[in-house]
């Protein structure tokens, strides 16, 4: 089942500029950064979305046990209901436990898929406020990270889900991941050529927040507040199994509602079986055309996304884009606490 056919519309409301923080209560414009993770420390995988492949599970539980976490499966990770992981008051039960107990440092998400936009709106984030943790995960697990940010300026991750596909995901991959979320080192990112968006580029320098995600969720985010203003944020996007057409239309429909006013630049991450009918524009065609006159710098090809070898990017975190130079440098996500 296409994610397209069933996203409805979603729109972005104001944020706060971006300074320093730490666990800590959230205030307007004040970000959270959560403490790292540690050996020994308890972390919960749970599935807000769709349901995961038991055997991509059971390798990504033993990669995060190789680092010394504990890791808790929540309750409802396998369950089926059509294409989601159980009812939604099931899977909203085990996302809610995750955060609301004291003791669990970090919350990793089994897949994307769909279906964490069903059940974003009902979250309690107190507990997150109070006692702020690592959030991992990337594609339908934007609108969990696009919640957390609106209402608690937490810094989440994008990179690898637990379903752990070897074939798609090898040690730097692990590593990015490892060091983006049980280290205090920035993340420093830089353009890989055999990216498809590699060739899109518009030279200069920006500081920002990072924000962004999946393209199709931050589209479907215009209407439901999801997302916070874009505004002197450097904005993030990556795409799986679009036609060219249709990134064309989100970023034009981004446009069109004044989601993309005030952007300090764009960076763009994996276009993964994006596929062209003959004789019409490409992915890399239509990214020029639709970001080349924004006014602002462009950096495409960063292996984040649902492409091979994906790495780790805080969002929230303050980055710096050097397009020219084809880097990403992010503030860590994460503070020492202890």
């Amino acid at each position: 089942m296409s994610r397209r056919n069933v996203l409805g519309a979603g729109a972005v409301t104001s944020g706060g500029l971006l300074v320093p923080g730490s666990p800590a209560r959230a205030a307007a414009g004040r970000v959270v950064r959560p403490p790292m993770l540690r050996p020994g420390d308890r972390v919960r995988v749970v599935s807000p979305g769709s349901t995961p492949d038991p055997a991509q599970v059971e390798r990504g539980v033993e990669i995060l046990r190789g680092w010394g976490l504990t890791v808790e499966l929540g309750g409802h990770v396998f369950d089926r209901y059509g294409y989601l992981a159980g009812r939604d008051e099931h899977r909203l039960a085990d996302l809610q436990e995750a955060f609301d107990d004291p003791g669990v440092r970090g919350v990793f998400a089994a897949r994307g898929g769909y279906g964490t936009q069903r059940i974003v709106d009902r979250l309690d984030l107190r507990a997150v406020r109070r006692h702020p943790k690592v959030v991992v995960g990337f594609s339908d697990i934007t609108s969990l990270q696009a919640r957390l940010w609106r209402a608690a300026r937490l810094v989440t991750f994008q990179g690898p889900m637990v379903a752990w596909n070897d074939r798609r995901l090898g040690p730097e991959s692990a590593e990015s991941l490892r060091a983006a979320v049980m280290t205090t080192r920035p993340v420093v990112l830089t353009r890989d050529p055999a990216e498809t968006a590699a060739a899109v580029m518009v030279p200069g320098r920006a500081r920002g927040p990072l924000l962004g995600g999946n393209l199709s969720l931050v589209d479907a985010a215009i209407g439901a507040g999801d997302l916070p203003a874009l505004r002197g944020a450097v904005f993030f996007f990556e795409e799986v199994g679009e036609a060219p057409y249709r990134i064309d239309r989100m970023l034009t429909h981004l446009r069109r509602a004044g989601a993309l006013k005030g952007v300090r630049g764009v960076v763009i991450g994996q276009i993964t079986d994006s596929v062209a009918d003959p004789g019409e524009w490409d992915a890399v065609g239509v990214l020029r055309d639709r970001l080349g006159d924004l006014g602002v710098p462009v950096l495409g090809g960063l292996r984040l996304g649902h492409g091979r070898g994906q790495l780790t990017v805080p969002l929230g975190a303050r980055a710096a884009v050097d397009a020219a130079a084809g880097t990403l440098t992010v503030e860590p996500g994460v503070i020492d606490d202890r």
